[in-house]
């Protein structure tokens, strides 16, 4: 494990280095707190020896500049002249240990050991919390308007019984918002049971559904309930509805109209208490014009009809999302998640997305990988992230459209509210942080300085 050393005494410095050495870890020095910020906004260092008493920033400096710019480090305090009054002092900033010098060497190591293991704990407990939450209800991360009349909306009707119907682009979290509509509601303790429609075929996703008794078709040598009956008193989530066969929505619109199904191959129907969200990407309602949905049942499903928004249209919610992807699967891999500096953030929020939020995940999960410092800056994104132009030189470029009529509209909103940005962000309908992006990301702030 990598420890910084950082004291004024290049003696001090010296012999840590060799007995540290010897007890295996991975030594780093620094003669100042300020040049120990530098190493530490550019490196990971899980473990750090400071000195208290150091000219120009002293030690408890130093744990005030941590923790204003949010580093995660495991800190041990060091002094010649220390006394319960300063150790104690150390320890409300945030230090995780004091020792007082002179010290055995034997108790600096036996305290980096304590300090190892107590991280290694924590890496662990939030890797199983990570593992625990693939399988329970994944929080949806929001701050743009548009995500908090969603989740309004949602609150109010969790408690209903009535069909919900999500409508969303891929990987915009519809599966998410069908859980929060089940763990908000009376059926929380209940089973919440999920199925993508597009995912089986017709025959299969009928006995995936409905269930099937035994000898009902070449295969079936037992009897099976269903996803229906698996669901009995909680939420059934059908995934891309708009792909169920044809043939297949009819039985659907009787279980939803009758509260019942029967089984493949069964002359019996059994009663159930389930209430059926479903989701698409689909334009439901052309399909229903080209006769591949059926109409009642569109009108049987669309009883309360979430939109669920791109992320191109709530960017204000990237660096948010960007830094609670980068915690989860930080947790994961039992690491420190760094600290999303703005720059980055200015940048993924200058994307559009169109694969959204997953594709969002994905970039973060990449990102990770390569970024093993505290702080995720710029020049560590990916390559083709950080070209200036995501679009070509193609003069009827969509992208470029886009972007200059947006800049556009910022600078005319400026120029309507005397520069100031809370009012222009409200007339523009996004959040004043985004609106601070977009004035820095297109430059209108030297246009401002130089009007």
């Amino acid at each position: 494990m990598r420890v910084l050393v950082i004291d004024d005494d290049q003696g001090m410095r010296t012999m840590l280095r060799m007995v540290l050495g010897k007890a295996g870890y991975e030594v780093a020095e620094a003669e100042s707190a300020a040049r120990a910020l530098d190493l530490l906004r550019g490196e990971l260092f899980p473990l750090v020896l400071c000195d208290i008493r150091m000219p120009d920033m002293d030690g408890l400096g130093f744990l005030d500049a941590l923790r204003a710019d949010a580093m995660n480090t495991t800190v041990i305090m060091m002094s010649a002249y220390g006394s319960v009054e300063t150790a104690v002092e150390c320890l409300k900033k945030g230090a995780y240990d004091y020792i007082s010098k002179p010290f055995k060497t034997d108790e600096v190591v036996l305290t980096l050991r304590k300090a190892e293991e107590r991280l290694n704990l924590l890496r662990e407990n939030a890797s199983l919390r990570a593992r625990l939450n693939l399988s329970g209800e994944r929080e949806i991360v929001y701050r743009s308007r548009a995500m908090s009349e969603l989740m309004s909306l949602v609150d109010r009707v969790a408690r209903s019984d009535s069909p919900a119907l999500i409508l969303g682009e891929t990987g915009t979290g519809k599966e998410l918002v069908a859980r929060a509509l089940h763990q908000r509601g009376e059926r929380a303790d209940k089973p919440f049971v999920a199925v993508n429609c597009s995912a089986l075929a017709a025959n299969l996703l009928e006995s995936e559904l409905f269930g099937h008794v035994r000898g009902a078709f070449t295969g079936a040598d037992r009897s099976r309930e269903g996803l229906f009956r698996a669901a009995d008193g909680g939420t059934l989530f059908l995934d891309e509805i708009g792909e169920m066969p044809l043939e297949l929505q009819p039985k659907l619109l009787r279980v939803l109209q009758e509260k019942e199904v029967r089984p493949v191959g069964d002359t019996r129907s059994r009663k159930v208490d389930v209430r059926v969200i479903a989701a698409t990407g689909a334009d439901l309602a052309r399909a229903v014009a080209e006769g591949r949905f059926r109409q009642d049942l569109y009108y049987r499903l669309a009883v309360v009809e979430l939109n669920l928004p791109p992320l191109r249209q709530r960017l204000d919610d990237v660096p948010l999302l960007a830094e609670h992807f980068l915690a989860l699967h930080a947790a994961r891999e039992g690491r420190p998640a760094p600290r999303l500096a703005e720059e980055a953030a200015t940048l993924l929020s200058s994307y559009d997305w169109p694969g959204n939020v997953r594709e969002l995940e994905n970039f973060m999960a990449k990102t990770l990988i390569f970024c093993r410092s505290n702080i995720l800056r710029r020049e560590d994104l990916p390559w083709e992230m950080r070209r200036s132009r995501r679009d070509t030189e193609d003069d009827f470029s969509l992208k470029k459209a886009m972007a200059r009529l947006e800049k556009e509209y910022i600078a005319k909103a400026l120029r309507a509210t005397g520069g100031n940005r809370t009012k222009a962000a409200e007339l523009l309908e996004i959040s004043l942080r985004a609106l601070m992006y977009k004035i820095k990301d297109y430059q209108l702030d030297e246009q401002e300085k130089n009007a």
